[in-house]
């Protein structure tokens, strides 16, 4: 069987698959989900000796550290998966959701009920976590998923399938809710673009390479978000202290993921007194630092940061830090280099903060706290299947209800149409 057919006769089972949960009931979904949870606990020996094999094949191939990071499963990232399985079942279930009705003058009664998208393909790199993430919100949102990992999570990635599918199956659901393209091959991905009509909707989770060649070759739409530019701007008015932490942890906590913090912008008014303390820290957790001409002035023994290192995704131990002179030009400078993911004001003056709420377009705008808290497991949405940075149909940490559109639906009694 050639690549063309082996990922057509994948898609038509998982469109059974996605039939099946379409009229799954809510009890039916979150036993499968508690299923899934118990079983990934029980099998973590199994998940780490696999995972060890594609950690051993990323190095030989000189993968990055930040991918490195978020390929390794161990028992605490086994257990979040899990964990985030038990916070799904845990949600309320948006299929059938009528969200409002409203009557006509000739008495009919229309609404708009909350669906199933159908079959949503997931493409995405290194993060084996992602398997467990997607599957748990397509299902408990009534869609199927059809999964296409990276070459380097492969063996990791089947035998997390395996278990989900193990899963489903035992609660009568069809095992092609969860479908797996376990060939590494590039043209599967072609392949998969080409399938208008069976595939709903496609998610790209992984570096800006892979998003752009998915949005420029499928024929299907997609949801993405193509870089994590994120930024944090100091205020005069911030509480100094509390700027501190929210930096230190946007920028170190997890620097590898999409919502770490990229470009620290800093008041001039308070930048002599904030930046000395601040650079101090990032230094003792390892940060190099890049900084403008007055940061340099502030901080000795930095690298200047050049034009284009402000539209960089370090997604490591890096960070640019640039004195502003006042809010008007942080959010400037925030629309001219960031790439609308998440981005932070540390003030304790209101208006100003509500101003730089409401003028900053980005998909998540936090006050006084970090960006690694754009997050759906954060934000209460349960795993979240990633980060949308488009402004049509999902903005932000796709949850369930985001993985869901609307129908109408009329309720007469006779009525015609003269």
């Amino acid at each position: 069987m050639d690549i063309k057919q082996y990922i057509l006769q994948k898609a038509l089972e998982a469109k059974m698959g996605a039939r099946s949960l379409s009229t799954a009931t809510r009890d039916v979904k979150d036993r499968a989900l508690l299923k899934m949870a118990r079983e990934l606990r029980c099998n973590a020996e199994l998940l780490i000796s696999e995972n060890a094999k594609d950690l051993e094949y990323a190095r030989k191939k000189g993968i990055s550290s930040a991918m490195i990071d978020r390929l390794t499963l161990n028992q605490k990232r086994i257990d979040e998966m899990a964990d985030g399985l038990v916070q799904v079942a845990g949600l309320p279930d948006p299929v059938g959701e009528v969200l409002r009705m409203w009557q006509r003058p000739n008495g009919m009664s229309v609404g708009r009920m909350r669906v199933p998208i159908g079959l949503i393909g997931i493409i995405y790199e290194s993060r084996p976590n992602v398997t467990a993430d997607a599957t748990s919100l397509c299902l408990k949102s009534g869609n199927a998923v059809i999964l296409r990992g990276g070459s380097e999570a492969i063996n990791s990635n089947r035998a997390i399938v395996s278990i989900l599918r193990s899963a489903i199956s035992s609660e009568g659901l069809h095992e092609g809710a969860v479908t797996f393209i376990d060939i590494p091959d590039r043209d599967a991905v072609t392949e998969m673009l080409k399938l208008e009509g069976i595939i709903d909707l496609i998610i790209p989770r992984g570096g800006e390479g892979l998003i752009r060649a998915v949005t420029e070759n499928s024929r299907i739409p997609v949801l993405k978000h193509y870089k994590g530019i994120c930024h944090v701007f100091v205020d005069r008015n911030a509480d100094l202290k509390m700027a501190e932490e929210i930096c230190l942890n946007s920028k170190v906590q997890r620097p590898g993921t999409c919502n770490s913090m990229e470009t620290l912008l800093v008041d001039s008014v308070v930048a002599a007194e904030f930046l000395p303390a601040m650079a101090e820290r990032f230094r003792l957790s390892g940060v190099a630092i890049k900084g403008c001409g007055k940061t340099m002035q502030i901080i000795q023994g930095i690298e200047p940061a050049e034009e284009k290192d402000f539209y960089n995704e370090y997604l490591n131990l890096t960070v640019n830090i640039k004195v502003v002179d006042d809010m008007d030009e942080a959010m400037d400078h925030i629309s001219k280099y960031g790439s609308a993911h998440s981005d932070a004001i540390v003030s304790m003056d209101y208006a100003k903060a509500i101003r730089f709420v409401r003028e900053v377009d980005s998909s998540a705008v936090l006050v006084n706290a970090s960006t690694r808290l754009n997050d759906g497991y954060q934000f209460g949405l349960g795993a979240e299947i990633g980060i949308s940075t488009d402004k049509i149909h999902a903005r932000g940490p796709m949850g369930l209800e985001e993985l869901t559109c609307t129908k109408f639906i009329v309720l007469g009694s006779g009525q015609l149409r003269s």
